[in-house]
């Protein structure tokens, strides 16, 4: 099974960077994504209308890079979250994780027997369509796999201790739209409430060895979000990076006499 560097890196105490796809899902975007730097891209599949057809693409293209695919899915289902790891998802990130038991069933789905109930199938696209011992590819893709929790909802931020404490998830990643409007400060990303549920998300990741994560819009964003102890940094997405560099070339390019 493919290493996963990215989870490698966090584990290991280190930062990593990617950034998400909301809106490109061509052939090029794997390895526009790997020149430019990122170690990790997140496609969404929440918020896009992606089905499972769009992720084997996407998933398909990452075979020629080093860049380690992720994919978000619309909800904590095994029927949404199975078929990704399938396709060749070497990460899942579930959105409005509410709890511990709800994280723990997310594991489950995620890790094959005995630590999960995860549906056995090989000789897939997850294992590069290539032979081997099966017993042995199981051990694998339960280590290289990488469990992302989204921490978005008042009920998720009120357990994310105990979250963070289920053996199995690795990330806890926060949603800042959501969590902002779960606390009733809608995008009031400046205000103590919400500045202070950053801090209760790090304290708990750190103290259970595990990364906070934060999709920041800016890099002055991200590097705040550095200095809180977020090691996990997903840089924008494709159509706002696309729209705000072309946005700023016209607007230069009409100023010039």
């Amino acid at each position: 099974m493919r290493s996963n560097t990215v989870k490698r890196k966090l584990k290991n105490r280190e930062k990593s960077l990617g950034t998400m796809v909301f809106e490109f899902d061509t052939p090029g975007i794997a390895q526009l994504t790997a020149v430019a730097g990122a170690e990790f891209v997140m496609y969404d599949t929440e918020h896009t209308g992606w089905g499972i057809e769009t992720v084997r693409r996407l998933m398909a293209y990452h075979r020629a890079t080093d860049t380690v695919p992720l994919v978000r899915v619309p909800g904590a289902e095994y029927h949404l979250i199975a078929p990704v790891l399938d396709a060749g998802a070497m990460g899942v990130m579930v959105p409005m994780v509410g709890g511990p038991e709800q994280a723990r069933e997310v594991v489950s789905f995620m890790k094959y027997p005995p630590a999960g109930k995860r549906g056995v199938a090989f000789t897939l696209a997850h294992d590069e369509y290539r032979a081997g011992d099966n017993a042995t590819k199981m051990r694998e893709a339960n280590d290289e796999v990488l469990v992302i929790t989204q921490i978005e909802t008042a009920e998720g931020l009120a357990t994310v201790d105990e979250i963070a404490a289920i053996e199995g998830v690795d990330v806890l990643w926060i949603g800042q739209g959501d969590l902002s409007t779960a606390l009733g400060i809608p995008y009031r990303f400046d205000h103590p409430n919400f500045l202070a549920a950053l801090d209760r998300v790090v304290a708990a990741a750190e103290g259970h060895g595990k990364t906070a994560a934060f999709a920041p819009t800016s890099v002055e964003q991200a590097e705040q979000m550095m200095a809180k102890g977020f090691r996990c940094i997903c840089y924008s997405g494709d159509l706002w990076i696309y729209g705000q560099a072309l946005e700023e070339a016209l607007a230069k390019l009409r100023a010039v006499p």
